[in-house]
């Protein structure tokens, strides 16, 4: 497996090194001299987070005012590498209070260290969970949330929560009511031609819960639909299966789903950390039911006049309706009056975004609201350029579930 970092740097915007660690001898401790010279000096960095100078690899990202820099001189996983700094800076501002800037690093030197050495060995990433690394991480000033309550036991089992099969939850966890919270939070990105065709559609989705339980409990998520990860050509070669089939082409788990039972029974079981957490992510680009179909027409009536209709229609059951709805119809850069016709919701011109934002709060469904819209566009002396007609935008909320034990 390759390495994900032999050494990291901390800088300011001046360049200046904050704190840095190495974990391998592979590279130099001037590394980061070169960083600065070459890409810092230059002022390159906004063009590539990943550069190559003098046979070493340098990722680099920016958080507030910290450049977090890591060095490597062989094949490196770059998707890890970065992966990694997200998950430390998470991990850095649940130490120090929400905050992970200049000031806080240079007011927190000996807690950096020690956690750098905890969460990176021989450039390969170790344990970056908060919960877990505040049972045995503890310095002057920094107190962990499960210590609030006075009490003179240690936390039990803490080489076991960091070692054990279960790290991501510790024991002992007592609620007066048992409370489960889901989210499922779906973007569609859909690309349709003038004419009204489909030309690209997929959907990336996320389940996010909310869990207040105690003990260790094993929690099953079972959908109505069957899960199908299997490639079109091994679905070819095996008779057509009755009830419905949802095809994802890219799904992610957090590490408490039990992977092998996914796998044999397409059923979601897992034992969930307590609090917040991302159960699992997916995409999905075959056999997607478009919640809405909008259907524009703009008609440009000669340089300073512009028409806009817009019809929105929902295609799903009549029972159903769709929450907090917004349309974002973009207009072009020289709008200096607009007047709006609505049938449902409101409207106004966001001379910020360059679009006019029609606002639905309750979308029943089967229904076709529209708006219509007068444009008056400045004149100019200058020669017109063609207008690009960006795409429409639209964003609204299905809805959302509660559990409670």
């Amino acid at each position: 497996m390759p390495v994900a970092a032999s050494a990291i740097y901390f800088l300011n915007l001046r360049g200046d090194v904050l704190i840095n660690r190495l974990y391998r001898d592979d590279v130099g401790g001037n590394m980061v001299d070169a960083f600065r010279m070459h890409i810092m000096q230059t002022k390159e960095l906004g063009t590539c987070p990943v550069r190559q100078i003098g046979g070493c690899s340098f990722f680099y990202m920016r958080i507030s005012n910290v450049y977090i820099v890591i060095v490597v001189s062989s094949n490196a996983n770059v998707a890890c590498a970065f992966k990694f700094v997200v998950e430390a800076v998470s991990m850095f501002k649940s130490y120090f209070g929400g905050a992970f800037d200049e000031d806080a690093i240079r007011n927190n030197f000996v807690l950096i260290y020690e956690l750098l050495d905890e969460i990176m060995d021989f450039g390969y990433p170790q344990n970056l969970s908060p919960e877990i690394l505040k049972l045995y991480i503890t310095q002057e000033g920094v107190r962990s949330p499960f210590s609030s309550k006075a009490s003179d036991k240690p936390i039990p089992n803490a080489t076991l929560q960091v070692t054990g099969a279960v790290g991501w939850r510790r024991e002992g966890l007592v609620y007066k009511k048992n409370e489960v919270f889901l989210d499922i939070v779906e973007s569609v990105n859909l690309l349709m031609s003038s004419k009204g065709s489909v030309l690209r559609c997929d959907v990336t989705g996320k389940i996010l819960m909310k869990c207040f339980l105690s003990g260790m409990p094993d929690l099953k998520l079972g959908l109505n639909d069957k899960i199908g990860l299997e490639k079109e050509s091994q679905m070819k070669s095996r008779p057509a299966k009755s009830g419905k089939t949802i095809e994802l082409d890219d799904v992610t788990f957090h590490q408490c789903v039990n992977l092998t039972r996914f796998n044999s029974e397409k059923t979601v079981s897992f034992v969930p950390p307590d609090g917040e957490f991302e159960l699992m992510k997916y995409r999905i680009t075959e056999g997607v039911n478009l919640p809405f179909r909008v259907l524009p027409t703009i008609k440009e009536l000669g340089r300073t006049r512009m028409e806009v209709n817009v019809k929105v229609k929902s295609v799903f059951g009549a029972k159903m309706f769709a929450l907090g709805v917004v349309v974002k119809i973009p207009v072009p850069k020289q709008t200096a009056k607009t007047s709006f016709q609505v049938t449902s919701g409101r409207a106004k011109y966001n001379a910020a975004i360059d679009c006019l934002v029609w606002k639905i709060r309750k979308f029943p469904g089967q229904t076709e609201p529209t708006l219509s819209a007068e444009v008056e566009l400045i004149s100019t002396m200058a020669e017109k350029k063609s207008w690009t007609k960006p795409p429409i935008q639209m964003e609204f909320q299905a809805g959302s579930y509660e559990i409670r034990c």
